[in-house]
């Protein structure tokens, strides 16, 4: 299998258009991803970090969803507990220096080895109650510091599209639309969002792939749908859904805190791979859930 560069071009605040070229053995690799929660003392960054290196093994570029911080601890914030600060925020408030320059400052450090593969950088709930309470946004702050030096982050809105424009052999064109929306409600204990999923896809026709994120789930969902064509030719196609999950571990040893007293379970932690690849004459999908 080869791959070959993309081109990526926005579209409008909240559509992005990726564009690529495909001949025979294509495939591309994308990471799908969403609520890091980066900052809290509880993200996993050493899953993250594996992720991201196999992204860079990959050259998959990466697609996340929202709530990459957890920026809890604000001064307006009700939620907002130092035990559940990382020691060098702490350290760095104890020399006034501000608390959402550091986390942000912090997240630019980190990310930064991937910023030529960040493709889009959504908004989350956890962003929007900041930019609300605090008047700051931290996503624009964290996108204008990942396109230094060559970074071609782009960011989204809490809901978008992303529309893979493939031209195979040169003439042949063929488009695939990914709707995400970061996610909304409670998930269910039961059906862990998948409700939500069947009230979409009523009113998401156009979308090949649909993506929440929210309420750290994980899982993906066919849908075989029937159409009829233009010419009155009737055929069957599928809607992908795909839920992705979290890298934040809330539940731990189960022994108390606010996940645990809600009755919350443990979530899974990870990512979701979207392999495309070119066979039987059309672009086909892969999803690949990796979580743990």
């Amino acid at each position: 299998m080869k791959t070959q560069p993309i081109r990526i071009e926005k579209k409008s605040s909240n559509v992005l258009d990726i564009h690529a070229n495909v001949s025979a053995g294509y495939e591309k690799w994308y990471l799908l991803r969403s609520d890091a929660h980066h900052d809290s003392a509880d993200c996993n960054r050493e899953l993250e970090k594996r992720h991201l290196d196999m992204a860079r093994e990959r050259n998959a570029h990466i697609l996340d969803f929202g709530d990459l911080f957890d920026c809890m601890q604000g001064r307006y914030d009700p939620r907002k507990s130092y035990k559940d600060m990382r020691p060098e925020y702490l350290k760095a408030l104890s020399k006034s220096e501000s608390y959402f320059n550091v986390i942000t400052e912090d997240a630019i450090n980190f990310y930064k080895p991937y910023r030529d593969l960040w493709a889009l950088q959504a908004v989350g709930n956890h962003e929007t109650s900041v930019a609300k309470n605090s008047d700051i946004n931290l996503l624009d702050l964290f996108v204008a510091g990942m396109q230094k030096d060559g970074g071609i982050v782009s960011k989204g809105a809490y809901g978008g599209w992303v529309q893979f424009l493939f031209t195979i052999s040169g003439t042949q064109r063929e488009r695939i639309r990914l709707k995400y929306f970061h996610g909304s409600g409670g998930g269910g204990p039961v059906t862990k969002g998948v409700i939500q999923s069947n009230r979409q896809a009523v009113f998401l026709p156009d979308a090949q792939i649909v993506v929440n994120g929210h309420i750290h789930e994980s899982w993906v969902l066919s849908m075989p749908r029937e159409r009829i064509s233009e010419a009155g030719v009737i055929y069957q196609d599928m809607q992908y859904h795909v839920r992705t999950a979290t890298y934040k571990d809330d539940y731990k040893d189960g022994a108390g805190g606010w996940h645990i007293e809600r009755g919350a379970p443990p979530k899974p932690m990870g990512c979701v791979w979207l392999r495309f690849y070119y066979e039987r004459k059309h672009i086909q999908m892969q999803f690949i859930q990796d979580v743990e």
